[in-house]
């Protein structure tokens, strides 16, 4: 039955189409949101992008020092080869960089960074048991970090077990209701 909708053979799908960085950026927002979720963690997005914050990730209260703890994320997304056998070496912009090494915010800031075949065919795979997303994203803290010499890119090394799944973000937002900010 008919719903209004277009035959798929009646559909111009480059009227859909958008580009690669495009793309990236919205499966990394569906990566964190599906992990926040499974987490039991609420995801806001800030209308603007001002200070390297892409998503907001918060807790709710544990019974720690500190009710409804908070994350800040800054999301990247690549099909670069950039993962050696121990760490991902993924550079961002000098700004970026800056944004999130600084140590007098309130709520701690992450870099995530989603990795992803270098075919958008091969993102995702899904059928009526599973919904399969490759490959995974990594996490880092550069809070602290010191001052780069360079203009426009700093190359940040993320060790391989930064794996960003449920279970850490569970452990994050604990040490975070514990006052810890990694």
């Amino acid at each position: 039955m008919r719903r209004g909708l277009a035959s798929a053979e009646s559909l111009n799908y480059a009227t859909f189409t958008m580009d690669s960085a495009t793309r990236k950026e919205q499966l990394s927002h569906a990566y964190v949101r599906a992990v926040a979720s499974a987490a039991g963690c609420s995801v806001d997005r800030p209308e603007v992008d001002r200070d390297s914050v892409d998503l907001m990730l918060k807790g709710y209260d544990t019974g720690g020092p500190i009710a409804y703890p908070r994350l800040d994320l800054q999301l990247k997304c690549s099909s670069r080869e950039v993962m050696t056998n121990d760490e991902i070496r993924f550079p961002v912009k000098r700004k970026n960089y800056d944004d999130l090494r600084k140590e007098n915010v309130l709520v701690p800031r992450l870099l995530v960074v989603v990795l992803v075949p270098e075919e958008v065919g091969r993102w995702l795979f899904q059928s009526e048991e599973e919904m399969l997303v490759r490959h995974c994203a990594y996490w880092r803290s550069l809070r602290g970090m010191p001052e780069s010499p360079n203009d426009h890119s700093v190359t940040v090394r993320i060790p391989r077990g930064n794996l960003f799944d449920v279970a850490i973000l569970g452990e994050l937002m604990r040490r975070v209701s514990q006052g810890d900010k990694p």
